[in-house]
């Protein structure tokens, strides 16, 4: 069973506004003083910057314990490791965002933000290991309402120089709920309960918000 989203703002993301807007009256400018032809690379720029800031409406599933997709892109990491936002062992799958992506960010799971931290870092290529751990991020850990963990980290990558969150310590969250951005490619790690089941491989492609990528114990 899913809902559609009732989202708040455009399909164009609002973080994209003024660079829409600043390629757009290049493109004209240049347009009208040097001719379409001089224009066209700047028309093509415009055309790239309206595509990566898109953010349309997703169907967000409503299955018990399903762990959503807090961002499109390909998974690269499906792995048991060390998840040290909550000082736990956890299953730890990692989504991987092109510059061709969607790049808003969505909430995987409903639940309550019981820890939010930020760490500033480097921006090595974000489909590598050790971009986890030393790259800039921002990591949220939420309390779902049956007591499960599940920590969502914003990793900024090679290209992406902002990470954007707007919640925050108490934000009560629905599943599907838009909660953040990267600019310019990036990924988002999503660590769960050891016990719960993967429903992605590595090299799937996911969307944010419709993939469920595991399931968790529901309590019965």
């Amino acid at each position: 069973m899913s809902s559609n989203s009732n989202y708040p703002h455009p399909l164009i993301a609002r973080e994209g506004w003024p660079f829409i807007g600043i390629a757009v009256f290049l493109a004209v400018l240049i347009h009208y003083l040097g001719g379409f032809a001089w224009a066209l690379p700047f028309y093509i720029i415009a055309v790239f910057v309206l595509q990566f800031f898109r953010d349309p409406a997703r169907d967000i599933p409503q299955q018990a314990g399903a762990v959503l997709s807090p961002a499109d892109g390909r998974i690269i990491v499906v792995e048991k490791t060390r998840d040290i936002y909550a000082d736990r062992d956890a299953l730890k799958i990692s989504v991987f965002m092109n510059v061709f992506n969607v790049h808003s960010n969505r909430m995987p799971v409903d639940g309550e933000v019981v820890k939010a931290e930020y760490f500033p870092g480097k921006f090595f290529n974000a489909d590598l290991a050790k971009a986890s751990e030393q790259n800039e991020r921002n990591a949220l850990v939420l309390t779902t309402p049956d007591g499960q963990t599940v920590t969502s980290v914003q990793v900024a990558g090679l290209i992406a120089r902002r990470i954007l969150c707007y919640v925050g310590v108490g934000h009560q969250a629905a599943r599907g709920e838009r909660y953040g951005f990267i600019r310019f490619g990036s990924r988002v790690d999503v660590y769960l309960p050891l016990d719960a089941v993967p429903n992605v491989a590595i090299g799937d492609t996911v969307s944010a918000s419709s993939t469920i990528l595991a399931t968790l114990a529901v309590a019965e």
